[in-house]
């Protein structure tokens, strides 16, 4: 399991790669902001580069703009919480020194008798 989320994080590191519409990239301080698009002009990630690696909370969708996952980098790196949604499931994956260190599944059903 813990390959499958590995893989899929490593994908959408890279699902920006074949893209007609060129990313955009937004100075903010000493960080940058960039966006990068699926083809049909939704956002596909977003989030902040420092010193040319990603930094800070990035956020990715599908082409729909649904999200499909959020998470943190620091120094390049992915750091703590990460959390991919699919279908009814999210996975909270908890990330040490870029591996990742503990998955969770929630349920959606679960997650909404609990709020109630």
């Amino acid at each position: 399991m813990r390959k499958n989320i590995f893989l899929l994080a490593i994908l959408f590191s890279v699902c920006t790669y074949g893209q007609d519409i060129k990313p955009t990239f937004e100075k903010e301080g000493k960080m940058v902001k960039a966006t990068y698009f699926h083809d049909n002009g939704e956002i596909a990630q977003t989030g902040h580069l420092l010193n040319n690696k990603l930094h800070g909370q990035w956020y990715m969708y599908n082409a729909e703009g649904k999200k499909l996952a959020t998470g943190k980098y620091i120094n390049g790196k992915r750091s703590g919480k990460w959390f991919f949604w699919k279908g009814d499931i999210l996975k909270e994956v908890d990330f040490e020194d870029n591996r990742i260190a503990y998955v969770k599944n929630w349920n959606q059903a679960e997650i909404v008798s609990v709020n109630k």
